[in-house]
């Protein structure tokens, strides 16, 4: 699903240096997208992924747009993911339980780890399950109505 390997994109350029097409290509293929030389081209381009210097030999790396593009692009577009993956939630402690449509928890789960929320330690997504781990109860219904503002609003 487009809208998955495009947050899965967004992840893997902000846990790895990755240099080349290729090498995004190898670790979407690790996290199960098969993709093309040529669409991994694509999404860098509709990411708009950037190549940045590190380390001090000259190196380059792909990074997100988020940390180039204004705030409320990336905002709009994790928004977007979540109002079209989002089902339902369930709360079950500190442990908010995310359901999705079938192949969206990834995407989801990036989206709402993105959202940088401070309440929010951090989230595990299945194929349409997602549990967003709090780091207290008392934030549990907080951070469930204002994810149901964002879907429903």
């Amino acid at each position: 699903m487009k809208i998955g390997r495009l947050a899965k994109i967004i992840d893997l350029v902000g846990k790895y240096d990755i240099e080349t097409q290729e090498q995004l290509r190898d670790y979407l293929a690790q996290e199960g997208f098969s993709v093309t030389q040529g669409t991994v081209s694509h999404d860098i381009k509709q990411l708009n992924l950037k190549k940045v210097p590190f380390g001090d030999d000259g190196r380059q790396k792909y990074t997100a747009a988020k940390a180039m593009a204004p705030e409320e692009l990336m905002y709009e577009r994790y928004l977007r993911v979540l109002r079209e993956g989002y089902v339902g939630m369930d709360l079950a402690r500190n442990i908010v339980v995310i359901k999705t449509v079938s192949g969206m928890a990834m995407a989801v789960a990036a989206a709402v780890d993105a959202m940088k929320w401070p309440e929010v330690a951090g989230c595990i997504a299945g194929d349409d399950t997602i549990f967003c781990a709090l780091h207290a109860v008392e934030d549990a219904q907080e951070v469930m109505n204002r994810l149901k503002e964002m879907v429903f609003h």
